[in-house]
């Protein structure tokens, strides 16, 4: 069956073609759209391609806090007895892996019978002499190359940052759901059945419209706590409102068309008429909406991390990791907390671009 003869079967499938076309012609949405997939791949894969594959990239090294971008630092590694349990490909994948050795930052060593002498890193220019009781097999030396610097407890920022992006994947694609269901609903039934039904849902849209979002994120954080899922449904009890007036005005443009009272006169129930006729027609909208809504939550959670009434350390989220460096912006090393605020920006960046093409792309009136 040819291209033009299924376009010519299924209207929407020519509708959607047609808009990925346009989509691919611009170039900006393009862009945002690469680099969110790789920022999905690379949370996927975070602790097979990060440096410290530990569970949050949560390897403190005190002695190495603060340091630039670019450093280099031996390491005696020396096996834990017991040893852990080995950890599964989906556990790793998942959670990370145990560490099965400690790592010891150090300027010399020296190697014996059943032991090794080492000068261990404390600061610049100062050295701590140790000796190890280690049977030959049980350690090794080691160098690594901290790319983009360690914490002020000397975790590596690459490590943190990589798997930070599940936090800001993971907040936003929860909250857009949550805010897409509520929003939906209510919108569809306000916009579908008017009168009372629309004045009720619609008095309680401008109540929660006319709280400001950061204090409303912050009441419905001190009711659930605080904590990684709380930080979902809080980002996501917020966003639903301009879902559901964005809904309210489509549904009630669409609802007195030919094809819906020809359904009514069928004797379709209004959850089918709404379901699939009338939200399929205006699903463009609600898409530019949502990528929208994305770049808001992770900005949001951002914000409340930093604040320190979202994700809770150790584990890595950009904005709790720019509030545990941004003292060094006026000291030595601003680049600690430099680094996550441009991976916020550049993901947020992305979704507005995205969002601005399917704008264009699912704009039934532009040309083609």
């Amino acid at each position: 069956m040819s291209r033009n003869l299924i376009e010519m079967q299924d209207p929407a499938f020519s509708f959607f073609a047609q808009a990925w076309k346009k989509l691919r012609r611009n170039g900006p949405a393009m862009a945002g759209l690469i680099i969110i997939v790789m920022t999905i791949l690379v949370a996927v894969s975070a602790y097979w391609i990060i440096p410290d594959p530990s569970p949050y990239a949560n390897r403190m090294m005190v002695e190495i806090a603060g340091k630039k971008p670019g450093f280099r630092m031996r390491f005696l590694a020396i096996d834990k007895e017991p040893a852990p349990e080995t950890t599964s490909f989906l556990e790793r994948s998942i959670n990370g892996q145990t560490e099965r050795q400690v790592f010891i930052p150090i300027t010399h060593s020296e190697f014996r019978t059943d032991s090794i002498v080492v000068d261990q890193y404390m600061d610049e220019g100062i050295a701590d002499r140790h000796t190890y009781a280690a049977a030959p097999g049980s350690y090794h030396l080691t160098e690594r190359v901290f790319r983009l610097g360690t914490d002020k407890y000397g975790r590596d920022i690459l490590s943190r940052l990589l798997i930070g992006t599940r936090i800001s994947l993971s907040v936003g694609g929860i909250a857009v759901i949550i805010s897409l269901l509520i929003g939906i609903s209510l919108g569809s039934a306000a916009g579908y059945f008017g009168g009372r039904t629309d004045k009720i849902i619609m008095w309680f849209i401008n109540v929660v419209w006319s709280i400001p979002t950061l204090l409303l994120v912050f009441a419905i954080t001190l009711v659930l706590g605080k904590g990684f899922w709380q930080v979902f449904i809080a980002v996501g009890l917020t966003l639903w409102v301009n879902v559901a007036r964005l809904i309210r005005g489509q549904v009630m443009s669409i609802r007195e068309f030919e094809y819906i009272e020809a359904a009514r006169a069928l004797g379709y129930s209004d959850f089918r008429i709404i379901s699939r006729h009338i939200l399929p027609n205006i699903m463009g909208p609600v898409l530019v909406l949502a990528s929208s809504n994305f770049a808001t939550a992770i900005v949001l959670e951002a914000g409340l991390s930093f604040l320190g009434v979202g994700v809770q350390s150790p584990q890595p989220s950009w904005g709790l990791m720019i509030k545990e460096n941004y003292n060094f912006i006026i000291t030595h090393n601003p680049l600690l907390a430099i680094i996550p605020g441009l991976a916020i920006m550049i993901l947020v960046l992305a979704f507005n671009l995205l969002g601005n093409g399917l704008r264009d792309a699912l704009d039934v009136r532009g040309s083609t």
